[in-house]
């Protein structure tokens, strides 16, 4: 059972003295609860360790020569094959961050999927929670599982080092119109300003010109009227699957670009094997009852289970079955895609039968944690809750 401390107070205060006001615009601070999972430091740290956990088994669990086999079985578009390849096998092509999505059962924690390669919620997590505990009273820091700028800074300090032979200029792009994505990218600049970064600029992704050709080869943006700015890295909050299918040639120009060591991007190509849901029965034949695991597969299950597609983001085309008969179902974009079955988890709940989703941040190693409550089975868009120790 899922127990809450009430929060009460106004965040401003303490975000605007870090100078982010864009952390308390309506699209960040809205659909965050005034309560806080008061959350007991074993659960705590049972969390945070199955995420490193869990990453350590992604990682060894890919074979270094990624065989088209695999490839297939994840649903990863060939035209990113060369750059998933490139970037696996080069270490300078660092992944960042992610988000483990986890079921905190009596059971213990259980993998449900993982953010690879766009995960949001970076201010919801970094700083509008921490700021609700300080507005309520509650803000001191080991009350919080909640390193997760410190986790960015250092590994964008890392991406860095890996780097040295590469200007020191960085490039956060994201889809257009979306004011979420701005503001988790405000997040990751304002982190990356920090790691040593000498500029830093965010825009929309189409704001973004890409050359191959002789000594303009590179990523560019007009940051002031008639002024274009070459970056020698590039930080996106566009999916790889996105950008494969619907600009085709610019992926095979960012490939090309990789390659020749002209750019690097985070997160890298490689992400997308993580962020397939096709992992999850990979994961399972190669750990098969790891107890962090749910049964999954590419073939329908006995009992009771959800389909998911291997590439859907946000809960879409999730449904339940149960004993061959469909049960809760979310609409979606995603029904064309193969789909891979997990065992059913079911997430703690409160005294109102709320579920709650743990969301475990990874940037290096397991760094935070955030909740996402829902009265449904699906809790991908749903309001974001605070927690605090005890």
């Amino acid at each position: 059972m899922i127990n809450l401390l009430p929060l009460s107070g106004d965040v401003s205060p303490a975000v605007r003295s870090l100078g982010w006001d864009w952390a308390i615009e309506d699209a960040c601070q809205n659909y965050v609860a005034r309560e806080a999972v008061q959350l007991p430091e074993a659960a705590a740290d049972a969390l945070l360790q199955a995420a490193d956990t869990l990453y350590d088994m992604l990682v060894q669990s890919i074979p270094d020569a990624i065989p088209d086999d695999l490839l297939r079985l994840l649903a990863i578009p060939e035209n990113l094959w060369a750059a998933i390849r490139h970037s696996w096998n080069d270490d300078r092509h660092w992944h960042l961050y992610g988000r483990f999505d986890l079921a905190d059962t009596p059971d213990g924690p259980k993998f449900i999927e993982f953010n690879a390669d766009t995960a949001t919620s970076l201010p919801e997590t970094a700083v509008v929670q921490w700021a609700s505990l300080v507005a309520a009273g509650q803000g001191q820091d080991e009350r919080q599982a909640n390193g997760l700028f410190e986790g960015l800074r250092n590994q964008l300090i890392h991406w860095l080092e890996l780097n040295e032979d590469l200007e020191p200029t960085l490039l956060l792009v994201h889809l257009p119109d979306s004011s979420e994505d701005e503001a988790n990218c405000a997040v990751v600049a304002e982190a990356a300003t920090e790691a040593g970064f000498e500029l830093v600029h965010i825009c929309s992704v189409d704001t973004m010109r890409v050359s191959v050709q002789g000594e303009e080869r590179g990523a560019w943006v007009e940051i002031e009227p008639g002024q274009w700015q070459r970056f020698a890295f590039v930080f996106k909050l566009v999916p790889w699957e996105i950008l494969a299918d619907e600009e085709p040639e610019l992926t095979a120009d960012l490939t090309e670009l990789l390659q020749s060591r002209d750019l690097v991007i985070a997160n890298p190509p490689y992400a997308l094997l993580f962020q397939s849901k096709g992992i999850l029965a990979w994961l399972w034949q190669n750990f098969p009852h790891h107890p962090l695991l749910l049964e999954a597969s590419l073939q329908d299950l006995p009992g009771h289970f959800v389909r998911k597609p291997l590439l859907g983001r946000e809960g879409q085309n999730v449904i339940e079955v149960n004993e061959g008969r469909t049960g809760q179902s979310i609409g979606g974009d995603f029904a064309h895609q193969p789909q891979v079955r997990q065992r059913f988890a079911e997430l703690p709940q409160d005294a109102q039968g709320r579920r709650y989703q743990a969301g475990v941040f990874w940037a290096g190693a397991a760094c935070a944690i955030g909740f996402r409550r829902e009265a449904g089975f699906i809790t991908n868009l749903s309001e974001f809750v605070p927690h605090v120790i005890l």
